[in-house]
Order: C-alpha cells, then sequence, then structure tokens
C-alpha cells in the first residue's frame, strides 16, 4: 500500500477540470483502502494539446494531444496511474501501458451555454458559436446551417471568459465537466442525446497502469465501475472500426436497456451536410462485436471522401 513516506503518483493534466477528475480518484481510493490523503501526490503534466492553443486541434493533431505526455511519465515511472478523459483517449494504448479501470460515468450530455440565449433553437441567424469540437460542430452545421462556427479553444474557464468579452454569442461544454466542477448552473439547458449524440465515452473518466504492476492492480480493481466499462466496451469498438480522431465527426453512445445494451451511432461530413446513423442491441458480453459491428455498417453507407 502507499503511505505518506512513498505515495502513490497520478498523473494528471493541469487544468481545474482535469485535477478535480484526478481528486475524485485520489477520494475513492482514499475510501476504498481507508489512506490518509497523504498516500497520494497528484502530478499535473503539460500536454501538447495544453500548450499550443493558438492553433485548432486538427492541425497539431489527433487523439493523443492530451494523454501522449502523461503516458511517457507513466511509462517511464515518474507516475504511478494515470486519470484521463476518455473522449481524449487514443483506442489503442501504447505498449507496456493498460487500461481497465473506469469511474462511474457523469451526465453524458452537451451543455449549451450563453450569456444572452437559453437554447439553442433561441439563437437568430447568423448567431457566432465557438467550438473547439469538430463532431459539435458538424452537428450544429447540420441542424442550423444559418450560424456561424468559430474556432473556440481553452479550458471551462477561458472559454467563459470568451463569452463574455463576446467573441461568441454562445457554446457548448460537456454536462460531465460543469458538474465535476459545481458549475451546473453555468448550462442554460442540457441537450438531449436525441437532439445531439455525445463524444464517444464522453462523461467517463479512464485510469491508466503499467502492466505488471501488480500494486496499481489490485487498487483499481476496488474503484472500477462495472456498467461504465461494458458502456465503454461497445462505444470504443466503435471507435476504433471508424479509426476515430478529433479530425473525424464522430458521435456515440451506448447505455443499458432490458439487461442489454442498446448503441447509438453517427457519423458526419464536417460540414455538417450529410449525417449516417445506426444503432445496435446487444448482449453486454457482445458490446465490442456489436461496436465493430456498427461502425462498419456506417462505413459502407459512407461514400468516397465522406471525411474529406
Amino acid at each position: 500500500m502507499p503511505s505518506p513516506s512513498a505515495p502513490l503518483k497520478i498523473g494528471t493534466r493541469g487544468s481545474p477540470l482535469a485535477l478535480a477528475q484526478a481528486h475524485e480518484t485520489r477520494d475513492r481510493l482514499m475510501a476504498a483502502f481507508a489512506l490518509p490523503e497523504a498516500a497520494f501526490a497528484i502530478v499535473a503534466i503539460k500536454t501538447t494539446g495544453d500548450r499550443v492553443q493558438d492553433r485548432p486541434l486538427k492541425e497539431i493533431g489527433g487523439k493523443g494531444l492530451f494523454t501522449r505526455e502523461i503516458e511517457e511519465a507513466l511509462a517511464g515511472g515518474a507516475i504511478d496511474i494515470a486519470v484521463h478523459s476518455m473522449k481524449d483517449m487514443p483506442t489503442l494504448q501504447p505498449a507496456g501501458l493498460t487500461l481497465g479501470c473506469y469511474l462511474p460515468r457523469e451526465d453524458v450530455r452537451d451543455a449549451f451555454v450563453s450569456p444572452g440565449f437559453a437554447a439553442l433553437a433561441d439563437l437568430p441567424p447568423d448567431a457566432t458559436v465557438g467550438s473547439s469540437s469538430l463532431r459539435r460542430r458538424a452537428q450544429l452545421a447540420h441542424r442550423r446551417p444559418d450560424l456561424k462556427l468559430v474556432e473556440f479553444r481553452g479550458n471551462v474557464q477561458t472559454r467563459m471568459r470568451k463569452l463574455d468579452e463576446g467573441v461568441a454569442a454562445a457554446t457548448f461544454l460537456a454536462m460531465a465537466g460543469l458538474n465535476r466542477l459545481g458549475m451546473a448552473h453555468v448550462a442554460r439547458s442540457a441537450i438531449a442525446p436525441e437532439d445531439m449524440l455525445p463524444a464517444v465515452a464522453q462523461g467517463a473518466i479512464g485510469i491508466e497502469r503499467r502492466e505488471g504492476d501488480a500494486r496499481a492492480e489490485a487498487m483499481l480493481a476496488a474503484i472500477h465501475d462495472r456498467a461504465t466499462g461494458e458502456r465503454l466496451a461497445a462505444e470504443r469498438a466503435y471507435l476504433l472500426t471508424l479509426d476515430g480522431s478529433c479530425q473525424t465527426p464522430i458521435a456515440g453512445l451506448a447505455v443499458h436497456d432490458g439487461g442489454g445494451l442498446w448503441l447509438r451511432g453517427e457519423i458526419l461530413r464536417p460540414d455538417g451536410s450529410d449525417v449516417i446513423r445506426g444503432e445496435r442491441r446487444c448482449a453486454v458480453a457482445d458490446a465490442a462485436v456489436a461496436g465493430d459491428d456498427l461502425a462498419r455498417e456506417l462505413l459502407a453507407q459512407a461514400p468516397k471522401g465522406f471525411f474529406d
């Protein structure tokens, strides 16, 4: 067990939301093993996605922008476990690292945030909406082609400041992040998945460790949420087959339904001009197979150059 003299080092990004997620992980481990706070150390690591704020995500790379440096620290032994927002995680882990612990999933919905409007439908034509998410921008362009969409990067606090400065009339954030920061009041409304299907794994926290680290494996097993793991097995298999990245507009959500899983997915042209949707219902044991199968169905319907 870790101790104040040899604490378990928890790696994370340094944003307020990332730190809140690391603190939740620490608190759950403290409760599970009756350990003091001093038995853990939070190690904040700046990633490429955090350092480069003046360019769109699609220009500086795909998945891994918010995880690479943290995984390098984990592989090198500078930290013992790494806490990630699962919607940022690549579908494959680097050699020697494994991901098998998920905390209970938060609210999966997107939040509409605006100082002047209560809901997306209230935005007038030509209103400016800011978002760094290609998925959200494609979905908005599909639903509201009359809006002006602009790049909008930064953590929650930065984006709120940009709204106050009039850079945009509205933006979208994850309800999960707002809830974890105690900022749910910031959302003017939450958008149902039927109206805006969320990013794959939105609202889920995953904890990565080194393969063969028996202590970390045993500790993380005690806080793993099986229901979240079952849902993500379907969603991440779906994403893997689609080869999803920050540069491709992909949405997907699995929920428990009648003892099994119900997986919905959609892919969009980046300009929102076309969307292809599908769904699968399956037994929990068949989650990964269903995810792969749904992805193949959507890809089969997509014409050449669909994601260009």
